[in-house]
């Protein structure tokens, strides 16, 4: 007798393919389902109507948050609400929304925003990762740099707006990630380091003699002087949540394209 067969004619190598056959069914089978758990069921975007489940659809999605936060499952967060301040520019799916109010509170276009969750990012030890200067781990401004607090702030209108009082540092990156200003009105606002363009000699006089008289200032035209007064506010001072800055970043990232009429018109 054959040692190669198991039974009658059946023998081990087909028993190998037979076996890899299965095994590579199931694998398809699987990696369906995996790429199929964010997203799925679909529904479709005019009516919002659910399509049919399929066997290639996958269960739910969780992610063990850190710091002890528990579990986030996407799905059984509420929706968000759908309705936006604006109307499409023609009748089609997809066709794109014109904002029909402020569009930078409402957060249209690029300055959309995302309803994160309402606590502050964290560094990997759990503090807040983004504090005033004063409450970072060691982090000081550098004495070649200028030190900003107390400087003039300028908007795209060329208007003086109010002072810096304090900066927010990432303690994370180290590096400046916002300047928090007081306006003219007693308000105090964070404005994002990415829209501040620093003026002045204090650098220069620093390393190298010089007589320039530039002023000392620090300009963001990003939005216009009237319009600092609508930058969305901190809940508790001394913390910003992931949800402001999100609302933070995007009111002034909007505001390079609907601050000013003419910011949204095309330049050709």
């Amino acid at each position: 007798m054959n040692h190669a067969y198991i039974v009658g004619t059946f023998d081990v190598a087909e028993l190998a393919f037979l076996l890899f056959f299965v095994f590579f069914i199931a694998l398809v089978f699987y990696l369906n389902r995996e790429s199929r758990r964010e997203g799925y069921p679909l529904e479709e975007e005019e009516n919002g109507r659910i399509l049919p489940i399929s066997l290639f659809d996958g269960d739910k999605k969780a992610f063990q948050l850190p710091h002890g936060r528990g579990t986030y499952i996407p799905e059984d967060v509420p929706r968000d609400d759908l309705t936006v301040a604006g109307v499409q520019g023609f009748r089609a799916a997809g066709a794109p929304y014109v904002p029909s109010g402020n569009a930078m509170k409402d957060g249209m276009g690029p300055a959309a925003w995302a309803n994160r969750a309402k606590y502050p990012d964290l560094t990997f030890d759990g503090r807040p990762r983004i504090v005033p200067i004063a409450q970072s781990h060691d982090l000081v401004i550098a004495d070649n740099d200028p030190k900003l607090i107390g400087w003039p702030v300028m908007s795209a209108d060329k208007k003086t707006v109010g002072t810096v009082t304090d900066i927010w540092v990432d303690q994370a990156e180290h590096m400046i990630r916002y300047l928090e200003i007081e306006t003219t009105t007693g308000k105090k606002v964070l404005a994002p380091m990415m829209v501040a363009s620093v003026h002045g000699n204090s650098l220069l006089a620093a390393l190298l003699p010089t007589t320039s008289d530039e002023p000392e200032f620090v300009e963001i035209d990003a939005i216009t002087a009237a319009q600092f007064e609508d930058v969305p506010a901190l809940e508790t001072p001394g913390l910003i949540t992931r949800y402001e800055e999100d609302r933070i970043q995007a009111y002034f990232g909007g505001g390079y394209m609907y601050a000013t009429p003419e910011r949204a018109e095309p330049w050709l």
